[in-house]
């Protein structure tokens, strides 16, 4: 029917058809490494340290049999993170979950544990974006060469989308800074899929592998180019960026961010009170993520950026 003549379409089953939002999965936190698994669990304090070991302070070289064996040392630092309680709960009356048609309690669980998702997703993100390490095309418009900046602080602005040769220079610099690769041989990159549109216009004519029976893809994971695996996320919002010609890209190898677990996430059901009337249902977690190489001349993960999205 018509709307202005006084009705409207109805079906008396629509209502009983059960709709969700749209979910992404994980992206960062598929990258966080869960330390020293020995020593997770309750009852170990709120703080959670890894030792980080410096190369050797004089190389080795050639020795003559008359003078002694030279000798050097190592520093050894001390990577640390605060474990801290992540939650959300949706409470709701024992009426409600008596009454409806809907399954309230499944419900609720699944919109908790989509929350869950996105909320570790961003605590894993914060930590890969305190790298020390940020990348800019020279001139903040060049197609190929970048400034790499090692104090977390980029000051000119990125105006040119991400493409190929940006990609191969930047593996470059990170091949020379002798990051280590996070898998195999392969350097990983993560982004929204219009960063790398420009990036994957530029790839039509280049052969492009998904490797048939590849041990592992990751989520979100769209091809591999010059020994970097690239994966689309939407979980973590863009940031404000000059012409919006590009945004935030991640590049990074092995050893990138720690995840220490006292509670894994969990569902968790409230106990009933004013005679069971109210309830609830909530999501809970005891952890933390910690950046693993924080100085500069070990960091492993290095951001394209700009002044704006520091």
């Amino acid at each position: 029917m018509t709307n202005n003549l006084g009705g409207y379409m109805w079906s008396p089953n629509l209502s009983k058809v059960l709709r969700q939002a749209l979910q992404p999965l994980v992206k960062f936190r598929q990258f966080a490494d869960i330390k020293d698994a020995a020593v997770q669990g309750k009852g170990k304090g709120q703080e959670y340290h890894w030792n980080v070991y410096s190369n050797v302070a004089t190389q080795g070289t050639t020795l003559v049999e008359t003078t002694t064996m030279a000798e050097t040392n190592f520093t050894i630092t001390q990577g640390t993170m605060t474990i801290t309680e992540y939650g959300n709960a949706v409470p709701y009356t024992g009426k409600l979950d008596d009454l409806s048609e809907h399954p309230v309690k499944e419900i609720i669980q699944k919109v908790l544990k989509n929350d869950a998702k996105k909320t570790l997703d961003q605590a894993a993100y914060d930590q890969f974006n305190a790298t020390p390490l940020r990348v800019i095309p020279v001139a903040g418009t060049d197609t190929s060469a970048v400034t790499l900046y090692t104090n977390g602080t980029v000051t000119g602005t990125n105006n040119v989308a991400l493409g190929k040769e940006h990609v191969k220079t930047i593996v470059d610099v990170m091949k020379e800074r002798n990051i280590p690769p996070y898998e195999a041989d392969d350097y990983f990159a993560i982004a929204h899929p219009t960063t790398f549109r420009k990036f994957k216009n530029d790839l039509e004519s280049i052969k492009v592998y998904i490797q048939e029976g590849f041990q592992m893809i990751m989520n979100g994971e769209i091809g591999r180019y010059e020994s970097t695996r690239f994966i689309e996320q939407t979980n973590i919002a863009k940031a404000t960026w000059t012409n919006a010609k590009s945004n935030w890209a991640y590049f990074f190898g092995a050893d990138t961010v720690a995840e220490g677990i006292a509670v894994p996430e969990e569902m968790r059901g409230k106990i009933p009170t004013d005679y069971g009337r109210s309830r609830g249902i909530a999501w809970y977690y005891l952890g933390g993520f910690g950046l693993v190489h924080g100085i500069a001349a070990n960091a492993r993960v290095l951001k394209w950026a700009t002044a704006e999205a520091n």
